[in-house]
């Protein structure tokens, strides 16, 4: 073989799956996504309702609410609150669907939800931070990364 240049290309960043606007980024049976979360709302729904509510920055008792009545109240709030915050279409007549018909397939989409668009917000932060023009002689520059926490662990409590 006569001699073939090899040529080597560096991958900068990991491609990402796109958050489309206007839609939910995964489907509400695409629980295998995140085989987390599926597990853990699988094992103990009350208390990955509770974790989801206080990822989207609202009360976590929230959900306790559901428990009082045949028609979800917290399940329907944030599935508006996410559709809302996010610019998801959909309407209140859907939410009481998913709410009622598919109580925790709903929920793991709403934690799905939360944690892409957090993910997307913070590439693009990190993307945003970093210019081209800033790159220095040091070969160490992947080592001074920033890392952004998707969710704050201040007031969280861990099981």
């Amino acid at each position: 073989m006569e001699g073939l240049p090899l040529q080597l290309k560096v991958v900068q960043s990991q491609p990402k799956t796109a958050v489309k606007d206007g839609q939910w980024s995964t489907g509400l049976f695409d629980c295998t996504d995140d085989m987390g979360d599926c597990c853990f709302a699988l094992c103990c729904l009350p208390i990955f309702a509770c974790k989801t509510t206080g990822a989207a920055g609202v009360c976590v008792c929230l959900p306790l609410l559901d428990c009082l009545s045949c028609l979800p109240p917290a399940s329907l709030a944030m599935r508006a609150t996410i559709r809302e915050r996010y610019g998801i279409q959909g309407s209140l007549c859907s939410d009481c669907w998913y709410g009622c018909c598919c109580y925790p397939l709903s929920w793991c989409q709403i934690s799905r939800e939360i944690k892409r668009r957090a993910a997307a917000m913070a590439s693009s932060r990190a993307n945003s931070s970093s210019s081209p023009h800033s790159s220095s002689s040091s070969s160490s520059s992947s080592s001074s990364a920033r890392y952004t926490p998707l969710v704050s662990f201040s007031e969280a409590h861990l099981i």
